[in-house]
């Protein structure tokens, strides 16, 4: 069913309520490097463009977008990750702690800062360079980041379990969080890639694209098909499962085998890098807040629309949610 919108009434008291509330996000955290420049011939060594390079941009990219997401809801935000001892981590935790960010919980270990470097020209991408390594954490690392998510999930509202993949979210650490969130009764948002997809039982909101879902079912997943998702809830194990469809919107299905169609609010795409963690962020800041899980993914689908108007992986404010949703209300009442 397609899902109304919330009252202003009650966005704004889930937008007043986000703060002061405590998230702690554990995952993979990044650094993402934009390099701006112009192109104006070919290379005489190979037929590939030289990029005069004009200006070089940090972000937060990962679980240090989720977060820095969270820090802009007005929420606290505590991140439980790893960086390398390089200058990309240095970098990264000095940006997080500018974010005015909770950085106890970052742990440094003996690989590098997974960063991603891309070469922008004409405000095309021209290519991307990953510096990563993404193997699990060793025995000991394991062992130091679940004191850290012992520490960190102590007095939080909410959980988040942002993977990329990288090695930091394995099947250990994933049942450790989990357990201790289920011990506290701290709602937990997944954000899963295709290594351990199914090892969040128990999870509040389990939130994959559609690719993703896709890619760990082995299967296309056929939204026109009534029992598709909540056949695929019922063995996830989640509370609910919130579909992310770009253009689309997203799909949410809880216990009871509704499926809610909740409309994309993007007015326009400019750039969609980092959506995702924005819509992580204010769906666990929105369970903070004492959202239900329908409330939440409106308030994360109206941030997302945000979102995907700035270049980059960039935050979202609670002012510009109520500019989104005054502007929808424009739009659907026009003629």
């Amino acid at each position: 069913m397609s899902t109304a919108p919330l009252p202003t009434a009650r966005l704004r008291a889930l937008l007043d309520g986000m703060r002061g509330r405590r998230i702690v996000v554990i995952g993979d955290a990044m650094l993402d490097v934009y390099l701006r420049g112009d192109v104006d011939r070919i290379s005489p060594e190979a037929p590939v463009p030289v990029v005069r390079v004009r200006d070089r941009k940090y972000a937060l990219g990962g679980a240090a977008n989720v977060g820095q997401n969270v820090v802009a809801s007005g929420a606290h935000g505590a991140l439980v990750a790893v960086v390398g001892d390089d200058a990309s981590g240095a970098r990264l935790s000095t940006m997080w702690a500018e974010q005015g960010g909770d950085g106890r919980g970052m742990l440094r270990v003996t690989r590098p800062t997974t960063t991603k470097t891309r070469l922008v020209a004409r405000s095309q991408q021209v290519v991307r360079f990953d510096e990563e390594d993404d193997a699990d954490l060793d025995e000991a690392d394991r062992a130091r980041l679940c004191d850290a998510i012992d520490a960190a999930i102590a007095d939080c509202d909410a959980m988040v379990l942002e993977d990329y993949n990288k090695g930091v979210l394995t099947a250990g650490v994933i049942a450790h969080a989990m357990s201790r969130a289920a011990a506290r009764g701290v709602p937990v948002v997944v954000d899963p890639k295709f290594r351990n997809f199914f090892a969040y039982r128990g999870a509040t909101i389990f939130k994959p694209n559609r690719r993703e879902l896709e890619s760990a079912l082995g299967a296309a997943v056929h939204l026109e098909d009534a029992g598709a998702l909540p056949a695929t809830l019922q063995r996830l194990g989640a509370g609910h499962l919130l579909l992310t469809l770009g253009e689309r919107g997203m799909a949410l299905v809880g216990a009871d085998g509704e499926v809610h169609q909740i409309q994309s609010a993007a007015r326009e795409v400019y750039d969609v890098v980092g959506a995702g963690d924005t819509v992580t962020a204010y769906l666990a800041t929105s369970l903070a807040a004492g959202a239900t899980a329908l409330e939440a993914a409106i308030v994360a689908n109206l941030a997302a629309g945000v979102e995907v108007g700035k270049l980059g992986a960039a935050t979202v404010s609670p002012d510009e949610i109520l500019a989104a949703a005054a502007q929808a209300r424009v739009d659907r009442d026009a003629p």
